[in-house]
């Protein structure tokens, strides 16, 4: 049986390259050469084009009551109890909740690089690139983090695309050009 650490480390390697093959198809731009880094560095690293960029990877499950059922873990009182209790709020509402809480996590990290974007991949079933797709003008970016541009990746397959979150004149420079 895999570690909790081996299964984070390939999640973050599929939803790496995956991000990656996205981007190059979106752009026309190469990104090669992924590895793993050390703690005090973000999660991948790559090459776009001839730069290196650092990549910090998330997954968005919504609970962590939510992430266990996904990941299959076994399921016991208290979690079946908290999975429960989900249903009485709208979908979009806890979308938006849980996207906020990941980044807001996630702006408090420092990184010792020049270049980071934070990628973050939907692991949620319920949650569809159209909700997803509604809500990067209304997500609570901190003023102050250390990624150059988030992205989400719409689901674990990456068949329902990539969205840029931030910064917010690239996502409106996008969406001006049909991309």
């Amino acid at each position: 049986m895999k570690s909790s650490i081996d299964e984070k480390i390939a999640l973050e390697h599929q939803a790496a390259k995956l991000f990656m093959r996205l981007y190059q198809h979106k752009f026309g731009v190469k990104m090669q050469h992924i590895w793993h880094n050390e703690p005090a560095k973000p999660d991948v690293s790559c090459y776009l084009e001839q730069q290196r960029l650092d990549l910090e990877i998330a997954h968005l499950y919504g609970s962590e009551a939510e992430a266990m059922k996904i990941l299959g873990r076994e399921l016991k009182g208290g979690t079946l109890e908290a999975l429960q209790s989900l249903t009485q709020f709208p979908v979009a509402e806890r979308l938006l909740q849980a996207l906020d809480k990941l980044i807001i996590n996630k702006a408090q990290k420092s990184y010792d690089s020049e270049k980071v974007w934070l990628v973050i991949r939907n692991a949620h079933p319920d949650w569809h690139a159209e909700e997803l797709a509604q809500t990067p003008h209304l997500l609570q970016i901190p003023p102050k983090h250390p990624f150059e541009q988030i992205w989400l990746v719409a689901d674990m397959t990456g068949q329902a695309g990539l969205m840029p979150l931030y910064p917010v004149a690239l996502t409106e420079s996008l969406k001006e050009k049909g991309v």
